[in-house]
């Protein structure tokens, strides 16, 4: 045996040990795209400075754990099923506005007072092309089983074919599978944050066609189609739009409901379409939450994109959701 540690390890794996560091030693300390792929690698050190200010923030109503480097906690020691003081409402928007979705366990809730919690944030929407609860029309209703399965496992913002967009949006397990069925988010300031110089100066001004019918035209009967294109026309929204609470850009595309960039063709827009949408990918950008039943998701649908895991097959899995009316979406 040799006496030098290094010149044994060299023999036993037959060559030569070269590295006298970690492989990312010298390299720059930030995220950058790569040149073949539409990917980007390295550290995330862009989402330094947001994450040591959500580490700070305290709360009077409420205890929170970070889920995410950026995005999403967990609020423990409040009880959403009776009616909150003015002050825990207030203080729940706010924390909705820094870590942009936030969770809660053990709630069980009836339809109405789901919707009443809701309300307390703004008005609700009535989705036309998803069934209610058969209680109360704001409720949207998944009901995922042998027979139905999830097509949700993409990233997306909710109904951005609409004028008015939804601005945030509780979600509520009524029945969920023990294993599967999480739902991820992914903070779009942080991917925007991240592109390069060239790349937001190709977005700025750049509009994008948002359309129901991508996702939602089968479930349309044809005599009613066009009433709902009347009612529905496509939309077009900024590429890239101002949080108006927070006053930070952020990334609002996604392949469910865009159709192309304005004034560009379908086949036109594809490539720069993938490539923004490839940047909700980013596991750094991301938190993963494992549903139980009365579990509840309160997201910003302004700030982040979900995805719900469709991997439960044949498990039921049913949901509800109330979403809250937002503004138009401004640059």
């Amino acid at each position: 045996m040799r006496s030098h540690g290094g010149d044994y390890l060299s023999a036993v794996a037959g060559s030569e040990i070269v590295a006298k560091g970690d492989p990312s030693t010298g390299l720059a300390l930030e995220r950058r795209p790569r040149t073949d792929f539409p990917t980007y690698i390295g550290p995330a050190t862009h989402l330094a400075e947001e994450r040591a200010r959500l580490t700070t923030l305290t709360w009077e109503h409420f205890d929170a754990r970070m889920l995410g480097a950026t995005i999403g906690a967990e609020l423990t020691g409040i009880d959403l099923t009776v009616e909150l003081p003015q002050a825990a409402i207030d203080a729940i928007a706010a924390a909705l506005a820094a870590y942009k979705v936030v969770f809660f366990r053990g709630q069980p809730f009836t339809p109405e007072r789901h919707v009443a919690f809701a309300r307390r944030f703004g008005d609700l929407e009535v989705h036309p092309f998803i069934p209610p609860n058969t209680e109360q029309p704001e409720l949207v209703r998944f009901e995922k089983g042998a027979d139905v399965t999830g097509y949700e496992n993409q990233w997306h913002h909710d109904v951005t074919w609409r004028e008015c967009p939804s601005r945030a949006t509780v979600l509520r397990a009524v029945q969920v599978p023990e294993v599967g069925g999480d739902t991820l988010f992914a903070d779009m300031h942080a991917a925007y944050d991240v592109l390069a110089p060239e790349t937001k100066a190709e977005l700025d001004g750049l509009d994008v066609v948002h359309d129901f019918v991508q996702a939602f035209g089968r479930n349309v009967p044809e005599d009613r189609m066009a009433d709902m294109r009347e009612q529905y026309p496509e939309m077009v929204h900024p590429a890239v739009c101002t949080h108006e609470v927070t006053g930070r850009p952020y990334l609002y595309l996604n392949r469910t409901f865009v159709d192309r960039f304005a004034g560009w063709t379908r086949e036109e827009s594809c490539e720069l379409l993938d490539r923004l949408c490839r940047m909700a990918d980013t596991p750094e950008y991301q938190c993963r939450f494992h549903w139980e039943q009365d579990s509840v998701a309160f997201w910003d649908n302004r700030a982040v994109q979900h995805l719900a895991c469709s991997d439960y097959w044949p498990e039921v899995r049913i949901m509800e959701r109330a979403s809250v009316v937002g503004e138009r979406p401004r640059r």
